[in-house]
Formats: C-alpha cells, structure tokens, sequence
C-alpha cells in the first residue's frame, strides 16, 4: 500500500513540475465551471516570475451582469498564485478572463467559460 501512496505522489510533482516547466507566462483555474446562481466563484491564477509583471486583472461577465478584481504585482518578487472570488453572481453564462500587464501593456491573457444556471428553487 506505500508503493501506491508514493507512486501517486510521484505522479502529482510530475504534473506540477510539467506545467512550470510548460513556460506560460499566466494560467487561470475557474472553479466551479458550472452552478447554480447565487454562487461564489473562485479563480486561481498562477503567473511565471518576471521583472515585467505588474498588474493582474480578473473579468467575471455576462449579458446582464460585470464584476472584476485587479491586484498590483511587484515584478519578478510577487508572488505565483493569486486568488480571486467573485461572490453571489447571477444566473448567466459567464466569460471569465485573466489578463496580466506589464508597463508596456498587455503580457497575457487567458479565459473560460462558466454557467451559472437560475436556481430551481427561485421559480
């Protein structure tokens, strides 16, 4: 049985050391991809360490419905995660970006989708 733990933790630093070594410059996980509204949204970014980083910005929209968060980042010393949550969103199909700047503009972009359906329960 210690085989199987240590073989499954193998598995998980090779995958973690596989997308640090994947060299995207900003990656987003959007958590829950689909829910039932009001719900609470939470994005993790992960961001490669560079002298140009300085700002992230996470965009929640829909048709009827705009939030966003915006954190400043101190170059190469910020750290690599960062995590946003989006509370109480409406029902909607969202489109959810992260957008990394430097003093130059934009460095990085990445989105994805989420529904958040009407609940069942507000009919």
């Amino acid at each position: 049985m210690n085989i199987r733990y240590l073989f499954s933790g193998l598995l998980v630093l090779a995958s973690a050391s596989a997308s640090a070594a994947s060299g995207e410059r900003l990656s987003m996980r959007v958590t829950p991809l689909i829910a039932y509204a009001p719900t609470i949204l939470v994005v993790q970014t992960r961001v490669e360490p560079s002298d140009a980083n300085r700002w992230i910005e996470v965009v929640a929209e829909s048709a009827d419905f705009y939030r966003s968060s915006e954190i400043q980042l101190d170059g190469d010393q910020s750290p690599r995660s960062s995590r946003f949550e989006f509370r109480d969103l409406p029902g909607g199909e969202y489109s959810v970006a992260a957008v990394l700047r430097g003093t130059n503009g934009v460095l990085a972009i990445t989105r994805q989708e989420v529904h958040v359906l009407e609940s069942p329960l507000a009919r």
